[in-house]
């Protein structure tokens, strides 16, 4: 009888389902192999050891088995598990990590490396999770929250790379249309044709962009995070530029986010300055 391989990963729990009385089947992405989808068995249980290290968007050392159908996870350890975005009230940052957890499982197909997409996730978790914990930290001792401008930045320069490294990389400098290169002026964009539109041309199809929404963006885009500044823009040039963003996830997809409308929904209720 062939012997069962056996093999490690780090991962990424994006998602999870219920398999069973006790069983779960977990969504991960892991930088080699990519996002696939194996068994954690016993995971529901409450004497389960692997459970807690297994929860929706941990970042884990994996020991797994290889299966007829799917793999089998032998062993879990916690490398972080983002605890200050499940802590608190406050479900800004947990429904932004889950939205971007979403859209990866949406955008990457199964068994397809994507390292690029990987560490993006990672990066973006880990300055969701720190922020939240500056957050917790400043209502416990009853100073003023900092603004969710930072967070509203990370949402669109993640969408800005996750679309780019899936192939459909925003134009933001030269129309889509004409290819003509684009002047700081109220232009277009359109999600059918990829990006901004020309004056001239983005009358045919296009909702109209402000020029500080299409300079955030292109900042964004061409700025590694660790080096984008802190900036404090008003509601509208962040309604812009999340407008254009989620036309163009949409469009790509033919179908919604479904953590979207919730965000949204969030969204609305920041005061104005946020």
């Amino acid at each position: 009888m062939r012997e069962q391989r056996t093999y490690s990963t780090d991962a990424i729990i994006l998602k999870h389902s219920d398999l069973g009385e006790a069983d779960r089947i977990l969504t991960l992405l892991t930088p080699y192999r990519g996002k696939y989808h194996a068994v954690a068995k016993g995971a529901r249980r409450p004497v389960s050891r692997k459970a807690g290290h297994l929860e929706l968007l941990c970042h884990s050392r994996l020991h797994l088995a290889q299966g007829r159908n799917l793999d089998i996870i032998t062993q879990a350890q916690t490398h972080e598990a983002f605890l200050s975005l499940r802590q608190g009230n406050d479900t800004w940052y947990s429904t932004c990590a889950i939205y971007l957890a979403e859209l990866v499982d949406r955008f990457i197909e199964d068994d397809t490396q994507h390292e690029d997409v990987y560490n993006l996730l990672l990066k973006a978790l880990r300055e969701l999770d720190s922020d939240a914990h500056e957050v917790h930290k400043q209502e416990a001792s009853g100073t003023p929250q900092p603004g969710r401008d930072r967070s509203l930045l990370l949402l669109r320069y993640f969408e800005i790379y996750l679309l780019a490294y899936a192939g459909y990389e925003p134009l933001l400098r030269t129309c889509a249309h004409c290819d003509t290169e684009l002047e700081p002026v109220i232009n277009g964009f359109t999600p059918t044709l990829g990006g901004a539109l020309c004056p001239n041309c983005s009358h045919l199809w296009a909702q109209k962009i402000s020029p500080n929404a299409l300079k955030v963006l292109r900042l964004l885009q061409r700025t590694e995070w660790e080096h984008v500044p802190r900036l404090h823009l008003d509601a509208k040039i962040h309604a812009e530029a999340a407008s254009a963003m989620h036309s163009l996830v949409r469009y790509h997809l033919e179908r919604e986010i479904k953590s979207w409308s919730f965000l949204e929904a969030l969204i609305s209720q920041m005061p104005t300055n946020h």
